[in-house]
């Protein structure tokens, strides 16, 4: 009888083997990047975004986003009145609130930096950054398209709203 139930046991251990996908996370300074690889279920990023026109987002920004499975993770197409771009997106994670969707490779259209102190500092070439990332909350993304007087720049030229939101269709 302690035979069967030990077999039993071994058994039942077997059968609940549950093998996890396999993540890849690297630390970046004070991020977390995850790259889930294309056969994972954990967050279903995937799908087309479209820019929502409303009382604060109406003017001629049509701006289009859709994120596809790899085999190496997700990769994104994204087109706009003056823009069609391919690439590779990541899911960045700042905290457990704070999800990001990066698209790599895409220069911001101007960067200026920090001018709040233009009078003291010395003018200097500054480098357009690259990469732009899209606060990701369930089925919507929203991004800061532009600064403020002390903080110029701005991500997508053609699209003249202040704050843009995509959401899944």
């Amino acid at each position: 009888m302690k035979r069967f139930a030990l077999i039993i046991t071994i058994l039942f251990f077997c059968a609940c083997d549950n093998k996890t996908k396999e993540v890849i996370t690297v630390k970046e300074a004070s991020k977390t990047i995850i790259e889930f690889p294309a056969n994972s279920t954990k967050d279903s990023i995937e799908g087309v975004y479209t820019a929502v026109v409303d009382s604060i987002n109406n003017d001629d920004c049509k701006l289009i986003l859709e994120l596809i499975k790899t085999k190496g993770g997700y990769s994104f197409s994204l087109k706009t009145n003056k823009r069609n771009i391919q690439g590779k997106a990541k899911l960045v994670i700042n905290g457990p609130d704070e999800k990001y969707i990066l698209l790599e490779d895409i220069p911001w259209d101007e960067y200026e930096g920090n001018i709040s102190n233009e009078d003291t500092v010395e003018t200097k070439d500054v480098e357009i950054p690259i990469g732009i990332d899209f606060l990701y909350r369930e089925d919507t993304l929203t991004i800061q398209n532009y600064g403020n007087s002390m903080n110029y720049y701005t991500k997508f030229g053609e699209c003249g709203a202040k704050y843009i939101q995509l959401v899944k269709k």
